[in-house]
């Protein structure tokens, strides 16, 4: 019986086995009991701010909601450790939160060394509870010892005039008036017993690079993350990692900014602030701008002005992503960044051969295009006169711009190629082809390829094929290929917004992508049984347990309402911020 009282107190209490010592003491910054040789640092400064969100009624209510939980409730386990944390709550006079942040509210530090050596060092805001919760710990620790036999399992020994413990052979911990220090390694609560008695001794709060990013992170971050990539970056798989050309080019175009400020940063550094509703993560890395003269640094503005241009704002919409990515400079450098020529890559190259006329794709095609390269995702409405396809998807579309606008002929007539061998292809397979059209919109003539209705006495859903209608259209300098027509309809109006005002871009900004978790909801949840049934088919699972799952899916996107991440280079250094605005439904 006691087995599973200790293990779900830990689960709930967030608190592993801990002990006691007599005397409290004015305690120091945690960081200053954290080795030098720390690899990863994570710290939260003000826990009671992110239980205030974590543990608030809508998420509590929606947890206790569910299957998951209402399965887990059932059980005689839990509700031992229900009776356990009830116990608590009133001895404190508190609520569930209340008892979690007087265990926890003082600040967490973890720490990962070499050899996966732990640290966790806990400031909670009432010694005597934990005190108290340290001693029944210890009982049920014992408890069970002598169940299977192990009587001298709980041990305890003196070092540097601190108790330290062990209720088992992988961890060690000691009490320290209000502060628990737990760890893995013995060796390393010697270690942070030895930076105690030696304030001036070789701590991670004295490493240069951890002070850089902690003011990096900032001084009013409710939590942060320190991680030392030159160490990191001596792995082997790491390693292999970040010197493997990707390949996918597709992948490395729009990673390669990423990775190649992580092959030359020294330190990681991430800030955690939640205001209100809003959940906002700064990102920094020491590495500096590359070099936008270097072939290979396609990604780095050549003026200070320059960046990726804003998103797109269309109806309906799910996704925008925009990017400053010089694609003449990119492929030109493809025998550098993808010396091994894949069967892929050699496809490509072929098709756009054809399609292009026999144009060199690196000078003669992408060479005509500016570094801005948008796309936009979102959702569609279907005709009536056609129907709901059984599965429906979203509309996308790229957006390029031109250097010049003359080169919109040579586009038109590769996509007017590529959709006859498409039609070409489906006709050999005896299958419905793609009807061109020349329609306008907003006085903008544009060339669209539809399949014709089906004939059509019910409300059955209808085929895949009609979630597409490729669209290609040229305003205001601009190639817009999309999957819809309707999405390019709503584009060229966009664009026509965009050439009446000052468009500016982002300033050093490389990538920009924004999310509205509520329409990938939507379009999952439109798709809710055709998920299920494939969850059924390809994992085995019965249909209560495939419905499950993509429910919990259905209410995280639910509840992400708004999401934009950014990324760029300011003042030499690798910068990212990702803000995330989150409603419980």
């Amino acid at each position: 019986m006691y087995r599973p009282i200790l293990a779900l107190t830990i689960a709930v209490c967030t608190l592993p086995p801990v002990c006691v010592a007599p005397a409290a003491e004015p305690l120091p910054p945690r960081a200053e009991w954290i080795s030098q040789d720390a690899v990863i640092v994570v710290d939260i400064a003000q826990p009671r701010r992110l239980l205030e969100r974590m543990l608030d009624a809508h998420v509590i209510g929606a947890v206790t909601a569910s299957p998951q939980y209402q399965a887990a409730a059932a059980k005689a386990e839990f509700k031992q450790l229900a009776g356990v944390v009830k116990h608590y709550q009133e001895k404190y006079q508190v609520d569930f939160r209340g008892l979690v942040g007087k265990l926890l509210g003082g600040g967490i530090t973890w720490a990962l060394g070499p050899d996966e050596a732990s640290l966790l060092i806990v400031d909670t805001e009432d010694a005597r509870l934990l005190e108290e919760v340290h001693e029944f710990l210890r009982v049920v620790a014992r408890g069970e010892a002598e169940k299977r036999g192990q009587p001298n399992a709980v041990v305890s020994a003196e070092y540097r005039g601190v108790t330290g413990w062990k209720f088992g052979p992988h961890e060690a911990h000691a009490i320290l008036g209000s502060r628990l220090v737990l760890t893995n390694k013995p060796d390393r609560l010697r270690a942070a017993l030895d930076l105690r008695a030696n304030p001036n001794g070789a701590s991670v709060a004295k490493s240069a690079q951890y002070r850089a990013a902690q003011q990096t992170a900032g001084a009013d971050s409710l939590g942060s993350v320190y991680a030392d990539l030159a160490v990191l970056k001596q792995i082997p798989n790491v390693q292999a990692t970040l010197a493997k050309n990707a390949e996918n080019p597709l992948g490395s175009l729009l990673a390669a900014p990423l990775l190649a400020a992580v092959r030359e940063a020294n330190w990681l550094a991430m800030g955690v602030n939640v205001h209100d509703q809003q959940l906002a993560i700064d990102l920094a890395m020491d590495a500096a701008p590359g070099d936008a003269a270097s072939p290979q640094e396609f990604a780095t503005p050549d003026t200070a002005a320059g960046g990726a241009l804003p998103n797109f704002a269309v109806p309906r919409q799910i996704a925008g992503l925009s990017f400053y990515r010089d694609l003449h400079k990119f492929y030109a450098a493809k025998d550098q960044l993808f010396p091994e020529r894949t069967s892929g890559l050699i496809f490509f190259e072929n098709m756009m051969g054809i399609f292009f006329t026999g144009r060199d794709l690196t000078d003669e095609v992408l060479a005509e295009t500016t570094p801005h390269v948008r796309f936009v995702v979102a959702q569609q409405e279907y005709d009536a006169r056609t129907g709901t396809p059984r599965v429906q998807l979203p509309g996308f579309a790229a957006v390029f711009r031109l250097k010049n606008p003359k080169f919109s002929l040579v586009a038109e007539e590769a996509f007017q190629k590529a959709l006859g061998l498409v039609n070409f292809t489906r006709g050999q397979k005896a299958e419905p082809g793609l009807i061109l059209d020349r329609p306008e919109h907003g006085g903008v003539k544009y060339t669209v390829a539809a399949f014709a209705a089906p004939a059509r006495t019910d409300q059955t859903p209808v085929d895949l094929r009609f979630n597409f209608q490729p669209t290609l259209a040229m305003p205001h300098g601009y190639v817009v290929i999309s999957s819809t027509e309707a999405l390019a309809r709503d584009l060229i109006d966009a664009l026509k917004e965009e050439a009446a005002g000052k468009l500016q871009p982002l300033a050093g900004i490389h990538s920009l992508v924004t999310l509205d978790g509520s329409r990938v909801a939507s379009i999952l949840n439109a798709n809710r049984e055709a998920m299920i049934q494939q969850s059924m088919v390809e994992k085995g699972k019965t249909y209560e347990q495939a419905a499950q799952e993509l429910d919990v899916g259905l209410k995280i996107a639910q509840a992400i309402r708004q999401l934009t991440l950014n990324m760029g280079s300011r003042n030499g250094q690798t910068r990212a911020r990702l803000e995330m605005t989150v409603e419980v439904p």
